[in-house]
Formats: C-alpha cells, sequence, structure tokens
C-alpha cells in the first residue's frame, strides 16, 4: 500500500518565506552590487590619483569653461546674441514673404471680394481692414522669430547647456531674493513672455515662482523686438555716419535688453523684501551630462507644443483688437474720430513722460499683441497730422518700407530723439500682452496678483520715462 505523505499549511508558508527571502536576498545582492559598481565609476571619474594620468573628461573640459567664473558669463553672453541674431536675421525673409501673402496680397483680394458680393463699408472695414488685418500682422510677425527661437532654445535645453546657465546665475538671483531656476524662464521670455511664464513651473517654491513670473515682462519678447529695432535704426542710427549706424542702432537694442535683466534683479530684490518677503530656497541642481540633442523631437516640441500653443492665443486676442482699433478710428463724434479725442485726452501726460497721445493710445488699443504697435502708431500719426497720400485710409493699419518716409511722417508728428529714447523705454516697461496676461492668470489663478504683474511694469515705465524726460529737458533747457 502506497503511503501519501501530506504537507501541512505551516510547511507551505515555511518554503513561501523561504523563496521570498531567496529572491528579496538575490536582488538586495544584485542592487547593492550596481549601487558599489556605479559608485565606483563615479569615485573613479571624479578623484585624480596621484600615482596616475588624469584622464581626459570631455564634459568637465566644457564645464571648466561655461561655468568658469571668468568666462562663464561673456561665453553666455555670447551665446544668447548669436541665438536672437540668428532668430531676429533669420525671421526677415519669412516674415516678409507672410506679409507679402497676408497683407499685401491677400487684403486687397478679400477687399475686392467684398466689394464685388455688395459688403457694406463699415463691415468691410470691420472684418477686412480692422480684425483681418491686427491676424495678419501677428502672425507674420511673431510666427517666424518663434519658430526659430523655441528650436534653438530647446536645442540649448536638449544638450545640457540651460542648466550651467542656472548655475552660473544662481548666485545673482540668490542675492535678489528670487530662484536660481529664475534664469531659465527669463531666458524663455525673450522668445515670449507667456511661454516663458509657463517656464516658471520649474520652480517648487510658490513665492519665488510668484516673483519670476512678475518679472518675466522685463524680458524683451519677440514682439518688441521690431519696435526697437526699427527706432534705434531711425534714430539712433542717424547720429553716427552711415558706416557706424548699424552697429550703434545694435548696440542700443542690446542696451536695452540688458537693462531689462537688470530692472529683473532689481524688482526681484524689491518683491522679496516687501510683498514677497521669505527665505530664498536652496535646490540641488544636477548639472545632466551633454549629449546630442534630439533633433525630430526638438522641431515637434518647440513648434507644437510653445509655437502653436502661443501664436494661437495671440490670435484670438488679436481679433478684436484690430476689430477696436477700427472702431475709435472711424466712429466719429461732432465730426472727429474717437481716436482724436482720445489721443487729445492722452496727450498731456504722453508729453509729460517725453512721448504723446499717439504712442499712449497705440499701447492701449494693441495691448492684446506688441506686434501691432507700430502700425497702429503709423496710422494714429497720419490720422492726426492729416498726411496725405500716405497709408490706406483712417483706421487701417500699415506699414512703410521708406526710412526717410517713416522718419518725416514722426517728424510731422511732433516726435523729437527724447520721444525715439523713451518709446525704446516704455517698449521695455509697459504692461505685458493679453496672451502674457491671460497665461499668468491661468497660471496663479489669482486675479491679485495678475493685477500686480501687469500694473507694476506699467508703473514703472512711466515712472523711468519721466525722470528720464525731466532729466533731458534739465540739460538741453
Amino acid at each position: 500500500m502506497n503511503q501519501v505523505s501530506t504537507i501541512s499549511p505551516n510547511d507551505i508558508l515555511t518554503t513561501a518565506e523561504q523563496w521570498r527571502w531567496q529572491i528579496g536576498h538575490t536582488f538586495h545582492e544584485q542592487l547593492m552590487e550596481t549601487i558599489y559598481t556605479e559608485a565606483a565609476e563615479i569615485a573613479d571619474a571624479a578623484v585624480t590619483r596621484p600615482d596616475s594620468r588624469p584622464r581626459f573628461d570631455l564634459d568637465r573640459t566644457i564645464d571648466r569653461l561655461v561655468t568658469s567664473r571668468l568666462w562663464g558669463f561673456p561665453m553666455m553672453v555670447l551665446l544668447f546674441t548669436l541665438v536672437f541674431w540668428i532668430t531676429i536675421a533669420g525671421a526677415n525673409i519669412p516674415s516678409g514673404w507672410l506679409s507679402q501673402l497676408l497683407i499685401d496680397t491677400a487684403h486687397p483680394w478679400l477687399k475686392s471680394g467684398a466689394a464685388a458680393i455688395g459688403m457694406p463699408w463699415w463691415l468691410s472695414g470691420l472684418l477686412l481692414d480692422g480684425m483681418y488685418l491686427a491676424t495678419a500682422w501677428v502672425v507674420s510677425v511673431m510666427l517666424p522669430p518663434m519658430a526659430i527661437f523655441f528650436p534653438l532654445f530647446t536645442l540649448l535645453e536638449d544638450f545640457g547647456y540651460l542648466p550651467r546657465v542656472a548655475f552660473n546665475l544662481d548666485n545673482v538671483f540668490r542675492k535678489a531674493g528670487a530662484h536660481g531656476k529664475q534664469a531659465l524662464s527669463m531666458m524663455m521670455g525673450f522668445g515670449c513672455n507667456a511661454a516663458g511664464v509657463v517656464a516658471t513651473r520649474v520652480i517648487d517654491s510658490p513665492r519665488e515662482r510668484l516673483i519670476a513670473i512678475i518679472t518675466n515682462n522685463f524680458a524683451l519678447c519677440n514682439g518688441r523686438w521690431p519696435t526697437q529695432i526699427l527706432i534705434a535704426t531711425l534714430f539712433i542710427g542717424g547720429l553716427v555716419p552711415a558706416y557706424l549706424a548699424g552697429l550703434v542702432s545694435a548696440l542700443a537694442v542690446v542696451g536695452i535688453a540688458m537693462l531689462g535683466v537688470l530692472f529683473t534683479f532689481g524688482v526681484s530684490w524689491a518683491l522679496s523684501r516687501t510683498m514677497l518677503q521669505g527665505e530664498v530656497s536652496t535646490f540641488s541642481l544636477e548639472l545632466p551630462p551633454y549629449r546630442p540633442p534630439r533633433i525630430l523631437q526638438t522641431i515637434y516640441t518647440s513648434l507644437i507644443d510653445r509655437t502653436i500653443y502661443v501664436l494661437w492665443r495671440a490670435v484670438v486676442f488679436a481679433l478684436p483688437a484690430g476689430a477696436v482699433i477700427w472702431l475709435v478710428a472711424n466712429i466719429q463724434v461732432g465730426g472727429s474720430s474717437v481716436a482724436e479725442y482720445l489721443i487729445n485726452v492722452l496727450n498731456p501726460i504722453g508729453v509729460l513722460v517725453g512721448l504723446n497721445g499717439v504712442i499712449l493710445l497705440a499701447y492701449v488699443v494693441a495691448i492684446p499683441a506688441n506686434e501691432i504697435v507700430i502700425p497702429t502708431v503709423l496710422m494714429l500719426t497720419v490720422l492726426v497730422t492729416g498726411a496725405h497720400h500716405v497709408g490706406a485710409g483712417a483706421g487701417v493699419m500699415f506699414e512703410m518700407q521708406s526710412e526717410a518716409g517713416m522718419i518725416t511722417l514722426f517728424q510731422n508728428g511732433g516726435w523729437t530723439l527724447l520721444t525715439a529714447v523713451n518709446l525704446m523705454l516704455f517698449s521695455l516697461l509697459h504692461n505685458p500682452c493679453s496672451t502674457t496676461i491671460y497665461t499668468i492668470y491661468k497660471e496663479t489663478g489669482s486675479a491679485k496678483w495678475t493685477a500686480v504683474a501687469a500694473l507694476l511694469p506699467v508703473v514703472i515705465g512711466f515712472v523711468v520715462t519721466f525722470v528720464v524726460a525731466q532729466v533731458w529737458r534739465l540739460v538741453a533747457g
């Protein structure tokens, strides 16, 4: 008779525990072996032994340069100057193509089509001369620089250079009461302030993130570069011989951009000691190894997640802005347009701060997008001066290809060198565009901090331009 062996539940549990212990022990041994192996590799790479020849490490060699106290800052400035130059120079051609397509070709075609179907003049003006033109200018001026800057910025991020920028600027931001990672959001703000606000998500401290959000407007976004370049070329470059004009104009624009960085530090310092007091948080910044950028992923991330996202928000706000611009220029009250009344009201304030009513009104109605400031200024200047054969009629934004023609128009509008200098300053120090304001509200969820971020720069702008105007007049008089 066969004997049947029985296994008790306790035996089963004991066997399971043994297997669990054995598996856990084996996994623990493998884990410890992996840790010790990696630690040995790190130590071998980091420690230099007297009896061995130092091995060449490319990452460490590059870091000695890019994080050097002597060379780190100059290399950073040169690199980002190169990025900005590529962005501006590279955007000129596609911007010209888009402008020719959307404004020079499509706009007259749409106007002819509207006339052919008997559309009323006021509806054609509102839809085509207002809403369409504003949107076309935003797309033609905003899209090419973003499509160039964001991929370049993402390439630097993928390569591993941007953490080195944060490392270089960490001490300066800490002294300003801010977070070292604010350097990354500030750099992103040079492409678009709305994107810069979103980039503050890398900052964990709510207090320091608010500081970064509020001060991001001082980074000169691509929507303000055309204004800076145009005014510097017309007025600053005209002060020197022709062979030096380009260099002097470029230096003036770079000087404004650097002034914005100084305001970022100064306002961050002031906020950290008043409205947003608190201890500066410490953070461990890991410098990742340098690696080849992923081109296809970079193009997708920068174009889809950043460029198209920001452009769509700008277009949404540009449409109603175009309608408002056309309406204030074309609605007549007592024989004068609403724009003329508003300009007369704003003119005393504008003159006080070295500007004029036209510029102030342009910044009010063009708040959705900085890209339409200059076309709006040109349109309003024609409106108040009554210039003939300039532009395409009341309420129609336009650009001029002739620099001499623009200077003549501006001088007829009472512009001086002081007006040009203070316009460059006010272009840097004024309220964020509607897209950025909306993004700030979405990121903070606070109407209070959105209002602070929107109003603080414009208050600083009026104070600075007022001081400059008074000193200018005192020296000149």
